[in-house]
């Protein structure tokens, strides 16, 4: 890398502003387009970042006319700038030379046309100005453009042209000069915020599983914590969580979740029953004689607040030595989703973020898992969030109950107290149904009925029958005599490799006052030492 300062010879040089429209309709409150240009060299840049009022980060690009070249530059904060230089992009453009004519600011243009990318490109240009230049790199070495449109409705066109009458300088800083690929990965990352939370953590489970400085496990190395700020702009930014996942030694489909525990509450939460076991933890009971540790909201305790429903496919990256005709396995499963309105509550607070994956290997599975906010100008809310029940055993291998309470008809059930009117309420319900033989929940479609005070409120069966579509995700997955491989059933809303995507469940404005909500699935009977159960998760948001 290096850093210079270019500095050109005094040449009479022009300024044109440019201006977009959209369907003909000019954009309000753009930043307009500035272009120096002289004979030898032009500065592409903008209104706001010439009167130093641009929004970082920020991009300027100089052309020199003579050898076809440019340094695309960008200011990614107060203290950081980079740089790439291109060679070739300018020679190589394809344009079509049209016999098409047209005034714009007085002149004559001429018209040339190209495609990039299935984008029809018309280009007005004039050679009646001693200078070359464009708002784009693309056309400049054509004439002046005045005018570029693309598709037939997004313009950008000239509004004024100054000639300087005194010769001036174009001064350009070209700092720390990376290659192309660099450039654009450094400049995309600066737009967003990213908070890492995992890197290459084992998922496992065995004794000698250990805690660190900031990542603490339990449940035999089956779940892993980490205490996280999240900044207070997560209250106003798009959030997305992004976790990586390989297998390490286990070969089978797992459950996989993401979870937030709070830590400035009053109430009780999960936390207690990982430090101090399951049995720490509230029960529940539906009357079918067992007793199910901290899956409901009570007055004084609040379940996992569930960000992430996941599968692990079957043992990818570990298992690719598996050899298939015509198939290329994927080396790891990238599962992306966004969270924005459950990670918004957190805002500004510290919080325990978990990642479980429920095995029995000593190998297990390696993740790598970050958050990302997206500036976003959101409507302004005040959200209230109530995490109402969690069945999904994210303490299994520390003895936590399967979710069976759906053999009675009671099911799960959970009562809450609004001390307030909760406008827009809705659900945000994630449901994934095990039991992985033949008969087994995992594989029979059933019904998910959700009640409030007793009434019906929303009833569907979840199912995925697009499973096979992530066969190169699975070498491990054995292939049976009917020629289908065990990734490609159909499931009960989950596949081996993929997220499961919360269904919502509006519930309108809600009055202050006692509600009872009420979750019934027709779960299966057990088969000898096989049985069913349900993972529900339910999260009340409203404002």
């Amino acid at each position: 890398m290096f850093s210079t300062f270019v500095s050109f010879a005094q040449e009479t040089s022009y300024e044109i502003t440019y201006q977009k429209s959209s369907n003909g309709k000019i954009i309000e409150n753009q930043d307009l387009i500035k272009v120096f240009a002289t004979q030898n060299h032009v500065l592409l840049s903008t209104e706001n970042i010439e009167s130093n009022k641009a929004t970082l980060p920020f991009e300027r690009t100089l052309v020199d006319i003579k050898d076809l070249s440019f340094y695309q530059s960008a200011t990614l904060s107060s203290n950081k700038s980079i740089s790439f230089k291109d060679n070739e992009a300018i020679k190589n453009q394809k344009l079509e030379l049209l016999p098409d004519t047209k005034k714009i600011l007085g002149y004559v243009c001429k018209k040339a046309k190209t495609i990039i990318n299935s984008n029809t490109i018309d280009i007005w240009y004039t050679n009646e100005v001693n200078v070359k230049a464009s708002p784009l790199v693309l056309g400049v070495n054509l004439g002046l453009v005045l005018e570029i449109t693309r598709n037939g409705n997004s313009t950008t066109q000239a509004i004024k042209i100054q000639k300087k009458k005194s010769k001036s300088t174009i001064n350009s800083k070209i700092e720390n000069t990376v290659d192309a690929l660099t450039y654009k990965d450094l400049l995309w990352k600066s737009r967003f915020t990213t908070i890492p939370v995992f890197k290459n953590e084992i998922i496992n489970f065995s004794s000698e599983s250990k805690s660190n400085d900031s990542v603490i496990r339990f449940a035999n190395g089956t779940i892993a914590l980490r205490k996280i700020q999240i900044p207070s702009q997560a209250k106003s930014s798009i959030a997305f969580l992004d976790l990586m996942e390989q297998s390490n030694g286990d070969a089978y489909d797992r459950t996989g979740s993401v979870f937030i525990i709070p830590i400035s509450n009053s109430k009780q939460t999960f936390h207690s029953g990982l430090e101090k076991g399951k049995d720490a933890l509230p029960f529940y009971e539906n009357g079918n004689g067992r007793k199910y540790q901290g899956v409901v909201a009570t007055s004084t305790y609040e379940p996992l607040t569930e960000l992430m429903r996941f599968f692990t496919p079957f043992g990818i990256k570990q298992y690719n030595h598996i050899q298939l005709k015509d198939k290329s396995w994927e080396d790891q499963v990238a599962y992306r989703q966004e969270i924005t309105d459950v990670l918004q509550q957190y805002a500004g607070q510290e919080v325990w973020i978990g990642a479980f994956i429920g095995n029995y290997d000593k190998g297990g599975h390696k993740i790598s898992m970050n958050l990302t906010l997206h500036p976003e100008d959101l409507p302004s809310k005040s959200t209230k969030l109530f995490p109402l029940f969690n069945t999904t055993n994210v303490m299994e291998m520390a003895g936590q109950d399967y979710g069976t309470m759906f053999d009675v008809d009671k099911g799960l059930e959970v009562k809450i107290s609004l001390s307030q009117p909760l406008k827009n309420a809705k659900i945000r319900y994630i449901t994934t149904g095990h039991g992985g033989w033949e008969n087994g929940d995992e594989f029979v479609p059933k019904k998910n009925t959700i009640l409030m005070n007793g009434k019906e409120v929303f009833q569907f069966t979840p199912w995925r029958q697009d499973c096979g579509s992530y066969r190169q995700f699975n070498p491990a997955s054995g292939n049976f005599p009917n020629g289908l491989s065990s990734s490609d059933y159909s499931r009960a809303n989950w596949c081996p490799g993929m997220v499961t995507t919360p269904t919502y469940i509006d519930l309108g404005d809600l009055p202050a006052g006692e509600y009872t909500f009420q979750v019934k699935i027709p779960q299966g009977k057990p088969e000898g030492g096989s049985f069913s159960s349900w993972n529900v998760s339910g999260i009340l948001i409203g404002e």
